[in-house]
């Protein structure tokens, strides 16, 4: 496994959701897991929001504190490279979406180490209901923060009215990214509220805490 994770993808691609079920499920492995709020574009629907749910769960949050916690500038917390570093942590890092948001992995991959790097798609959003559009997305974010990305992960979803048929049309359209840039799938991720196990790729549960409506 690698130390430190990092999850990319485009607004509304559900990578904060990813990001906090991968640390908490690292945390049933590993005693001391961080995640890092990456996100420096966007106010709303990131980690911070749900700081205190995660600090009592174990992980160790990584943000701006204090009066700068709501600000809307781009601040990245030095203790952020302190945990990339830090040997003893399972760093998990939730990346703002788009190139303004993902020059924050560029900031700080020189101190990524021994990292892995997933690209989060959501089909139901704008400019990535196709494969077209997921390659330029894809080939944007790379180029931008001059990074490998290592994995897709299929986060096809509307929220709350996620179906099995919208899951499995992502998969349909993920495999066809993945052939034509040779990137595997790493995930289908299943919302806790379909019992339905019988996907294409592995599954991996997430429970939603962002409060968000599409």
């Amino acid at each position: 496994m690698a130390k430190n994770y990092a999850f990319i993808g485009l607004f509304g691609s559900g990578k904060t959701e990813v990001a906090i079920n991968w640390a908490l499920k690292l945390k049933e492995e590993h005693d001391k897991v961080a995640i890092i709020d990456g996100d420096i574009i966007s106010p709303y629907y990131r980690t911070r929001d749900v700081a205190e749910e995660l600090e009592n769960a174990g992980l160790v949050t990584v943000y701006p504190k204090g009066a700068l916690r709501n600000a809307d500038l781009p601040i990245i917390t030095g203790g952020a490279i302190g945990y990339l570093l830090n040997p003893d942590f399972r760093t998990v890092i939730d990346v703002g979406g788009e190139e303004n948001g993902i020059v924050v992995l560029g900031y700080l991959k020189p101190y990524l180490g021994d990292s892995e790097i997933s690209m989060v798609v959501n089909i139901a959003r704008p400019f990535s209901s196709t494969v077209d559009g997921i390659i330029r997305a894809y080939e944007q974010l790379r180029r931008v923060a001059r990074i490998k990305v290592d994995y897709l992960i299929n986060n096809a979803n509307l929220s709350y009215e996620t179906t099995p048929d919208l899951i499995r049309k992502g998969e349909e359209i993920i495999s066809k990214v993945s052939e034509i840039i040779e990137v595997p799938v790493k995930w289908t991720v299943v919302p806790d509220f379909i019992s339905e196990n019988d996907f294409r790729y592995p599954v991996f549960r997430i429970r939603r805490f962002m409060k968000m409506e599409l």
